[in-house]
């Protein structure tokens, strides 16, 4: 009885060392052959900037030059511009080949990009997680919903959900408006491109109240998009909302 039961666990090695052969893992930068899926190649660490203290207590975005320990302080985009989430966390500076990993999973469809960039977040996000009561992803409309296949943002949320043990919730926002790409906006247009574009679920409207929502999104930019989202969720009463991307623009452009 007992070998038959391990007949299926057995079965299921066979078929991933197949699989294996016949698609082996490859970089998600570089197409290299890895190891273990989710892998990047030796030659991609050093060109990842992964963020490390001193970064500002509210945005994340990381100081070139040190502070005195638990001396926590803003950035100056922060101070000018206070958001509406409480904390965004990223894991690395949005630079050449960090763009170069997210586009192929945004467009690309490398899906397994997600193995990769889950424990770079989970490392980068572990308080804001270990608080949450759920974590949810920016929707995408409709429409780009139906021309990208899948939300990216949504996979991200899950992946990090199921390790850490957290609620997952997909449908808290949606997003009710399409809106033009962000990309060439200043901080102001982008902010008037997606004010009003996100609303609650329906059936999240009487479940939000006094909860730490975790938003997940692959890119932080501008934070407008992010603003919006929070100050929907903290107009039905979120207790708080953190913020947690893969990577983080710092250029000072907004």
């Amino acid at each position: 009885m007992q070998s038959a039961l391990n007949i299926p666990s057995a079965l299921s090695r066979l078929l991933a060392a197949a699989v294996d052969v016949l698609l082996p893992p490859r970089c998600l930068a570089t197409g290299e052959i890895v190891d273990a899926p989710g892998m990047v190649s030796a030659a991609v660490w050093p060109q990842l900037q992964f963020i490390e203290a001193p970064f500002c207590k509210t945005c994340g975005m990381p100081f070139n030059f040190e502070i005195v320990p638990g001396n926590d302080i803003l950035c100056a985009a922060c101070m000018e511009r206070e958001p509406v989430f409480d904390a965004a966390r990223a894991a690395v500076v949005y630079n050449d080949i960090s763009r170069k990993m997210i586009l192929a999973f945004k467009y690309g469809d490398r899906l397994h990009a997600v193995k990769t960039f889950a424990p770079w977040m989970l490392r980068a996000g572990r308080g804001l997680i270990d608080r949450a009561d759920c974590i949810i992803p920016v929707p995408l409309h409709n429409r780009r919903l139906r021309e990208r296949r899948f939300n990216q943002s949504a996979l991200l949320a899950r992946e990090i959900a199921s390790r850490s043990g957290r609620v997952f919730v997909p449908d808290m926002l949606l997003r009710t408006r399409h809106t033009v790409p962000q990309q060439g906006l200043n901080y102001k247009e982008r902010g008037q491109n997606v004010k009003g574009a996100f609303a609650l679920g329906k059936k999240h409207l009487t479940r939000i109240a006094g909860k730490n929502i975790l938003l997940v999104d692959d890119v932080y930019t501008s934070g407008a998009t992010l603003n919006e989202c929070a100050r929907v969720l903290k107009n039905a009463d979120a207790a708080s909302v953190g913020v947690l991307t893969v990577a983080k623009v710092t250029r000072e452009e907004f």
